[in-house]
């Protein structure tokens, strides 16, 4: 017949079993060292007992129960003021049995031992008795035991909520890029997909998880650039930096296909071997308009920049010739289309600067109390000899309000209205028409031509931009409109084309009263 074991010793051999069991079942640290504690208070029929931490900052109470408040208020700075490299744990016990038995509260009697994981004070366990019986040997050795199993619980606990920490990080990192990103395993299968991706692509994540490289990187033409799976039949990747960049149209199962750069950076596991690639997918729809705007404007600028300098120079050289007996007519006529010409040049050479102005961060205003009634009058008067037969008619309402505006804007913008519509419309007549609301003034400048073709709307404002049917029919740089909304934005007003407007082209823009 096998002994039997005294009811404290099985007690106690019970506790070490839950203990043990902790260790398993319990990550959260913060429970877990509730649970510590109050196993070890009940264990060595102790009446508080607290946990302290080491950080890398110094020692923090990590769970405490029963400790008289202003103990514990005392002891929370107390340990804050030590530096983990110079802290003895000893010390901490003298000091903390010091406090315990000064303590108006009865705690008389203490007992403290260093929680070790891996040969690295990790915390210290405290548990103090209201009676003056000191804590046998029996006692400590339990504690003993028992603390190296609790060590090795709250280091896993600690280990378990730095991963889980690393993984929030992760998450918010990978959710929060405005690029998309894959996670692909070593045999090409997308295992993760962030938000930018699903909308890059345009399908749900569920669509897109689980499939391999191959079915959602797919290219409608050529790349430029090799491919993963070009690379890879060439031994990439042979080191932990080797990145891949490919370049070119994404296939989407809903159109439009859309420009991307794509890169690839492989992860290796401890021996080497290939665990993850990470693919970064960027829109490049901006970066290649770019190039486009770019490729426009040395062609426009270099076309409409040439011939007036072309015509000036025509027009100055057949006049200084020698063997020609000119005129009044003709050289009064060729002087007019010189200074025309000279004119033109100098509008786009402004243009051109107000363009740069804006993309270096704005244009400066001069604001003033200004008649947008008076000012469309004198544009109409002004421009009544280049409308030929057609008439440029104003219609506004009486006692129509003063804004504060910058003049000068403000008529660089009515005048490239009306401009357009004398040059769009070749018949009909213009009117220049405001209507004053409690907030903002209305302005519009329509005439009867042919209109605006639907398809060039979207970007009649872009710069550089020319419809189709005027490029070889009218003389500009594309960038009339694109100022002119930019100045009425800069006045906090907005531009827009009037898409109820029947019949010709009407452009209106509002201005803040």
């Amino acid at each position: 017949m096998l002994p039997t074991l005294p009811d404290f010793r099985v007690r106690q051999r019970d506790y070490l079993l839950e203990i043990t069991r902790a260790i398993t079942q319990e990550l959260d640290l913060d429970k877990l060292l509730a649970r510590i504690l109050r196993i070890s208070i009940e264990m060595l029929a102790g009446q508080a007992g607290l946990i302290a931490l080491k950080k890398d900052d110094g020692w923090h109470v990590g769970s405490a129960q029963k400790i008289p408040p202003a103990l514990l208020d005392y002891l929370k700075p107390l340990l804050a003021e030590e530096t983990v490299s110079e802290f003895n744990i000893n010390e901490l016990n003298r000091m903390l049995k010091s406090l315990a038995y000064t303590a108006s509260r009865g705690l008389l009697n203490g007992v403290g031992l260093p929680l070790l994981a891996h040969q690295q004070v990790i915390g210290v366990i405290f548990i103090f008795r209201n009676y003056s019986d000191t804590f046998s040997l029996n006692d400590k050795r339990l504690l003993r035991a028992f603390a190296d199993q609790a060590a090795s619980a709250v280091y896993n606990a600690q280990l378990y909520g730095q991963v889980t920490y690393e993984k929030q990080r992760l998450d918010a990192l990978l959710e929060s890029a405005a690029d998309g990103i894959l996670i692909l395993n070593a045999d090409h299968t997308i295992e993760r997909v962030n938000s930018a991706f699903q909308k890059l692509y345009g399908q749900p994540r569920e669509e897109i998880t689980g499939k391999a490289h191959a079915e959602i990187i797919r290219w409608a033409s050529d790349p430029h650039g090799a491919t993963l799976e070009e690379s890879e039949s060439e031994g990439w990747p042979l080191t932990p930096n080797a990145s891949l960049y490919v370049e070119g149209d994404l296939y989407r199962p809903d159109p439009p296909n859309l420009p991307v750069g794509v890169t690839y950076a492989p992860l290796f596991a401890a021996d080497n071997s290939l665990r993850n690639i990470f693919i970064s997918v960027r829109d490049i729809t901006h970066f290649r308009t770019a190039e486009q705007v770019k490729s426009t404007f040395i062609s426009v600028v270099s076309h409409e920049l040439r011939t007036p300098v072309a015509l000036i120079k025509g027009y100055a050289s057949t006049l200084r010739r020698d063997d020609a007996r000119w005129d009044r007519d003709v050289i009064e006529d060729s002087l007019m289309v010189i200074e025309e010409e000279a004119d033109r040049l100098s509008k786009m050479i402004d243009d051109l600067l107000d363009a740069s102005r804006l993309q270096a961060g704005g244009l400066s205003l001069n604001m003033n109390d200004i008649s947008i009634q008076n000012l469309a009058s004198q544009l109409a008067d002004r421009f009544a000899s280049q409308a030929g037969s057609r008439s440029i008619n104003t219609a506004f309402p009486e006692h129509f309000p003063l804004i504060s505006a910058d003049e000068t804007r403000i008529r660089q913008v009515l005048t490239n209205l009306i401009s357009n519509a004398i040059k769009y419309a070749p018949k009909g007549d213009i009117t220049i028409s405001g209507e004053a609301r409690p907030e903002q003034i209305i302005l519009c400048v329509s005439d009867e031509g042919p209109g605006i073709d639907p398809k060039d709307m979207p970007h009649i404002f872009d710069r550089f931009y020319r419809a189709s049917e005027s490029v070889n029919k009218t003389k500009g740089a594309g960038l009339g409109l694109y100022l002119a909304r930019a100045i009425i934005e800069a006045h906090n007003g907005r531009m827009w084309i009037d898409s109820k407007s029947t019949e010709g082209a009407r452009i209106c823009f509002s201005l803040p009263r």
